[in-house]
């Protein structure tokens, strides 16, 4: 992604500063994990977030360019773990680890009522 005004703390409320907002990082990192294993889920099954915790090392300004990456680190039944990292070029912006679960979409969405 290309870190825009939208993205920004001071957009985003999370600072006052022009620079990308921790939580569009964050954000960006859990995106990665879920699109990591969708081609790996039952048909009707998705994943949902259930924890995450990072680091955020290194400010990025507009026009920056944000990668993220999400590497599973361990399967336990529906509970899926995650290693993330997000770079700038190759300067890490932040790192930590992502608990997403295996849920059956029309399930999940009908427990809202």
């Amino acid at each position: 992604m290309t870190v825009t005004d939208t993205v920004t703390a001071i957009k985003m409320g999370s600072g006052d500063m022009p620079v990308l907002a921790t939580p569009a990082m964050m954000a960006l990192m859990e995106n990665a994990a879920m699109l990591a294993v969708a081609d790996e889920l039952p048909e009707g099954n998705t994943t949902v977030g259930g924890h995450i915790e990072s680091s955020h090392l290194k400010p990025s300004k507009i026009g920056d360019k944000v990668s993220t990456t999400a590497e599973v680190t361990k399967v336990d039944g529906k509970k899926i773990e995650f290693k993330i990292s997000a770079y700038s070029g190759d300067v890490l912006l932040g790192e930590g680890t992502h608990l997403r679960f295996i849920v059956d979409r029309e399930r999940f969405l009908s427990k809202l009522g």
